[in-house]
């Protein structure tokens, strides 16, 4: 299907971890939108390039570029050779991220080091590339947090740290590059349904998925789980003109179950 103009025709996104889950939906998302995407991603080059290729019949150009973001000295040259392909950037989206899932007291020094480098290190190297390529139009820059930013939970000690760090750089680029014409938000997901949040429950908390699924949807106002559509759908939207007044904003999106007190999570 080849999709005419939309609210993004004409601009250029950056996608990081776009080769599956959330990144990947995200990347269709704004190629339905009219923008064209570079699908980056760290080992499956064969779903990367799935990824292009099916944001390519949606008439947009796409790139699949390999990138190692738990070396930031490496993401300077991959936007080099992103501005040499498009010539420009107006939309970067933060979603990669790693960690192991371990108990905070036995977390090994380079896990540490590699989850804040992906997070944050490879973030900022990556915002003071993408800004030179945002010209002539708003830029967009929406970073994908988690509620382990603001919510204590089992073996995310370290991610949940770095995920924090990623919201205060929100706070602070959004007020470094207002003047400059561009926005900054972040979007924070509870549970959604992606090989990650899998791998989570089942290596990180030992719990068999399918169970754990069924008891968080139990406990969630809109009564189901997250999918990366959910997502894609606000990022799509930050990027959009209709957003031009919101920056320096992290935007929960997880069907309600924050907000809801322990004391009628107990009632369940």
């Amino acid at each position: 299907m080849v999709t005419d103009g939309g609210r993004l025709a004409g601009r250029v996104a950056v996608v990081t971890g776009a080769s599956r889950g959330m990144g990947r939906a995200i990347a269709l998302r704004l190629a339905r939108d009219g923008a064209d995407c570079v699908v980056m991603y760290r080992r499956d080059a064969a779903r990367a390039g799935e990824a292009v290729a099916e944001i390519e019949r949606l008439g947009r150009r796409g790139l699949a570029l390999r990138l190692e973001l738990a070396e930031p000295a490496e993401v300077a040259p991959a936007f080099a050779r992103i501005g040499e392909a498009f010539g420009r950037v107006d939309i970067l989206v933060w979603n990669a991220a790693a960690t192991a899932f371990r108990p905070t007291l036995e977390q090994k020094s380079h896990n540490v080091d590699r989850t804040f480098a992906i997070s944050v290190d490879s973030f900022v190297a990556a915002v003071q590339a993408a800004v030179p390529l945002m010209r002539d139009r708003p830029g967009r820059v929406v970073a994908v947090s988690g509620i382990d930013s603001h919510q204590a939970m089992t073996a995310h000690g370290v991610l949940g740290a770095a995920k924090a760090a990623l919201e205060s750089l929100v706070r602070s680029l959004a007020m470094e590059l207002g003047p400059l014409g561009i926005t900054v938000n972040g979007v924070s997901p509870g549970l959604v349904e992606t090989d990650s949040a899998q791998f989570y429950v089942e290596r990180g908390i030992s719990r068999e998925y399918t169970d754990a699924v069924k008891r968080i949807v139990a406990l969630t106002p809109v009564r189901r789980a997250g999918t990366g559509e959910d997502v894609a759908a606000l990022v799509a939207y930050l990027a959009s003109d209709a957003a031009a007044f919101l920056t320096g904003q992290t935007i929960v999106i997880d069907g309600g179950l924050t907000v809801v007190s322990p004391l009628n999570l107990m009632q369940a």
